[in-house]
């Protein structure tokens, strides 16, 4: 793949919205037992805390009691929410889903109250979302929604590797608790982005397994490159992966680093205009290294010098 294709496919990533604030829909799908119910009311609850730090709109599936006795139709009414957003009018759509997934060797689903959705039908709904989209599955059984969702303008994050981790996955909890502690900062910038809490989350699930002694059932993925494959944490060293597919498909992670729910200082001090530009530089800088073995060094270094300065102009412009 040559810079300038490598860069287009990136950039698609980048389009600058008219309007950044982004969306947070948190669903909260069937608990089965009042134990799980409890679980995931909290990280709910966390994911709801960040959306608001992060002055983001939040809405709310799974969450309400429904005094009836009639099951509730959750699964219409995430359609209806992705459909009511998917104009490029806004900022990036955070999709977390919380709760219990299945797979059944040909469809992973994720349990909803009510009829499940399936990764296949998820994918249909996303497929006229205009905007950056951001699918956090904490289920088990959630691998195969990876390849089932990726693609261009997405990032997708999974509990589990595969739809044979079946066992009920810690990795929501830790990954709700990592996207507003700052200790999940691992580059120090002042922010956690969606890449740093979920290599974060993922070190505290292989963490505590280590600590009960018991052997790992579920290990997250991340893909935000569109190859359909996901990345384990363990390929990353700080941010970056330093572990590629074998045919050498361009890396994840980098375009899940740019997504911040709650956003810091300097970021806050530009314009939506300006961050979009930023990133559309920075995933550019990220094209040209991809691309460093097979370039001259002379020529390497000085596209790398003419990209830094644009981004240095950029930060210092903000300040007039």
């Amino acid at each position: 793949m040559t810079i300038t294709s490598l860069v287009v496919c990136l950039c698609l990533t980048a389009a600058p919205p008219a309007d950044d604030r982004p969306c947070v829909i948190t669903v909260v799908g069937a608990p089965g037992t009042p134990e799980y119910a409890g679980r995931f009311k909290e990280w709910a609850h966390l994911w709801q805390a960040a959306a608001t730090k992060g002055n983001a709109e939040s809405i709310r599936i799974g969450e309400d009691e429904d005094s009836s006795g009639t099951p509730a139709n959750d699964r219409e009414r995430l359609r209806t929410a992705l459909a009511e957003h998917s104009q490029p009018s806004g900022g990036p759509i955070w999709l977390v889903l919380i709760g219990h997934g299945t797979f059944d060797g040909k469809k992973a689903k994720f349990n909803l109250r009510g009829p499940d959705v399936d990764s296949s039908e998820l994918a249909n709904w996303l497929a006229t979302v205009k905007r950056t989209v951001a699918v956090i599955d904490c289920s088990s059984a959630s691998g195969p929604f990876v390849n089932g969702l990726s693609g261009s303008n997405r990032v997708i994050v999974t509990a589990t590797r595969s739809g044979d981790e079946q066992n009920y996955a810690r990795f929501g909890g830790h990954i709700a608790a990592a996207i507003g502690d700052t200790r999940a900062d691992l580059d120090k910038d002042g922010q956690v982005s969606l890449l740093e809490a979920f290599l974060t989350a993922a070190n505290r699930v292989a963490e505590s397994y280590k600590t009960d002694a018991r052997l790992a059932t579920e290990h997250p993925l991340i893909d935000d490159n569109g190859d359909k494959l996901g990345t384990p944490a363990e390929w990353f060293q700080g941010v970056r992966a330093t572990k590629k597919a074998r045919d050498g498909t361009t890396a994840d992670g980098f375009r899940a680093h740019q997504l911040h729910l709650i956003t810091g200082a300097t970021d806050q001090a530009l314009s939506a205009e300006a961050r979009s530009e930023r990133d559309r530089l920075e995933l550019e800088v990220f094209a040209l290294r991809e691309q460093k073995s097979k370039l001259p060094p002379d020529e390497y270094y000085a596209k790398l010098e003419a990209l830094m300065l644009k981004l240095a102009q950029l930060y210092q412009a903000k300040g007039k």
